[in-house]
């Protein structure tokens, strides 16, 4: 006597897990253009690295004591490797009941011990939310209603994220709690058959009467362009997977270890001549500041966080000399680089998200200030910006600061941790002070340039005056400036930086708080 039947058994059931939701829907769900669970996990790990957990958890059918059929769990995951690295992964099925698992009896949810799991062992957590809401009708089967508080949906990953990271992929629709579990990523990307929603259309309309499609309500335009509730738009499921690597490729496994350091045959002290030309001499132009990022770093290679959101100032990733960086950059080509709430609100996640994680962090400054006028006041700019400030003040990861042109005011204040050691380097087409010259001078001047013979004369005569002390290597002479360097030493200088702070992230190393969920 033997225990084979019971092991024909097993294998009999996962045989029939692996059938998903069944050939029906698993082929209409191909009729999208999405790929299953099961083959975007695959298409993720390296080759034969998944090991499945869970995978018997479902619900079976039986006929005089013998299982007859077999419905899996909404949700499949595990082990695996990434590019060598070890994660745990997993997502919902949305060919198993909309990928809903609310009222399917089982006692444990899979996706919560997961979350334990990579918390525990200290790996990243690899998340696919395809799911649909909750289900009133469940409630009938139930016989009551439960209450929201009673269950902890979120804790998991909360507590997951103050140690890991979290990185999560949005390729289907996400409605109430799997939309809000998918915020809570560190980096979450949206395929064009994404949509987002704490309600779907079809309550949507119930209750305010507007009728909308599941694009026009949560679409990657609303939620990658419009709110910022997610970070990136992917053209596919497969550049979505090529997006969740390469974010993956920065970070560290947990708070506890170092981010990857990786041998680089880039030069350290490389110049580049377009650097001395790219700034123009014209004060009121602009110039592609992502071409100066890209001169800086290794073999012009980045990864750019929210490019679509706030985008007066660029959040990315890089490597110089083979470390990595967090870089925040203003773009002066949207509103000259001027700090607005969105950009605000994208550079402080991001600031905290580097110190969560011991990257250090190089602003490449041109900011002329917040952004003024009745619309930024409405959206509260000033509010969004002091907290962009609050988290680089209170950083504790090493700041390095290039400013390549302007920097005034409190969002200049913000390009820099004033509370440490603030060491910062400017080019000679450096320009600072407390406002621009061109608005303190109408300010301060009014009534002297309104009395003139000829008023746009003697305020332009003002402005020349003025700037002459704005010449950076007068603010030098002070050691109002570290130093001014030649623009095409930036990459040598980011390196020296880069090499002192790695030296010193490894005494910092430990969880530094909460940090996913945006303010």
């Amino acid at each position: 006597m033997t225990w084979q039947p019971e092991v024909d058994e097993i294998h009999l059931r996962r045989r029939l897990a692996l059938k998903l939701g069944g050939e029906e829907r698993v082929a209409r769900h191909h009729a999208l253009g999405k790929l299953t669970i099961r083959e975007r996990i695959d298409a993720l790990a390296d080759p034969g690295s998944f090991h499945e957990i869970g995978g018997l958890a479902g619900q079976g059918t039986y006929e005089e004591g013998r299982l007859a059929g077999f419905a899996p769990m909404a949700y499949v995951g595990g082990l695996a490797k990434v590019d060598g690295r070890r994660v745990v992964v997993g997502g919902s099925d949305f060919t198993v009941s909309g990928g809903a698992s609310a009222g399917s009896g089982q006692a444990r949810s899979k996706n919560h011990f997961l979350e334990d799991m990579a918390r525990e062992y200290r790996v990243p957590l690899v998340h696919f939310i395809e799911s649909a809401a909750a289900n009133v009708a469940n409630e009938g089967s139930a016989g009551h209603a439960h209450l929201p508080s009673s269950f902890d949906a979120f804790g998991h990953a909360i507590l997951a994220g103050q140690e890991v990271p979290l990185v999560y992929s949005v390729p289907g629709p996400a409605a109430g709690g799997a939309a809000a579990a998918a915020v809570l990523g560190h980096f979450t990307v949206m395929t064009p058959e994404g949509s987002l929603f704490a309600a779907g259309p079809p309550v949507v309309e119930r209750a305010l009467g507007h009728k909308l499609t599941k694009d026009e309500l949560g679409g990657p335009d609303i939620h990658v362009g419009a709110s910022g509730a997610l970070d990136n738009r992917a053209v596919d499921e497969l550049d979505a997977l090529r997006q969740m690597k390469a974010f993956l490729s920065y970070m560290p496994n947990n708070v506890y270890e170092q981010p990857p350091v990786r041998p680089s045959n880039d030069p350290p002290d490389r110049e580049e001549e377009e650097l001395l030309s790219i700034v123009p001499r014209r004060r009121t132009r602009a110039y592609r500041m992502l071409r100066v990022v890209e001169l800086i770093v290794d073999d012009g290679e980045f990864f750019e966080i929210k490019p679509e959101f706030g985008p007066s100032v660029h959040t990315l990733f890089a490597r110089v000399g083979g470390y990595p960086v967090g870089i925040v950059a203003n773009n002066p080509h949207v509103l000259a680089g001027a700090m607005s709430a969105d950009s605000a609100d994208k550079q402080g996640h991001f600031v905290e998200m580097c110190d969560h994680f011991h990257i250090p962090i190089v602003f490449l400054a041109d900011v002329p200030g917040f952004m003024l006028g009745p619309q930024a006041e409405r959206t509260g700019t000033l509010r969004h910006g002091m907290r962009a400030y609050w988290a680089t003040y209170l950083a504790t990861v090493p700041i390095f600061t290039v400013i390549t042109r302007k920097n005034f005011g409190m969002a200049g204040q913000a390009t820099a941790n004033v509370g440490r050691v603030n060491y910062r380097v400017g080019w000679p087409s450096g320009d600072w002070g407390s406002i621009p010259i061109e608005g303190g001078v109408a300010a301060a001047f009014k009534r002297e340039i309104a009395a003139a013979p000829d008023p746009d004369a003697r305020r332009r005569e003002i402005e020349a005056h003025l700037l002459q002390f704005r010449n950076p290597f007068r603010t030098a002479e002070g050691f109002g400036i570290e130093d001014i360097i030649d623009p095409r030493q930036t990459r040598s200088y980011v390196h020296r930086f880069l090499e002192l702070a790695y030296e010193t992230v490894s005494s910092q190393l430990g969880p530094k708080g909460k940090v996913g969920v945006r303010p």
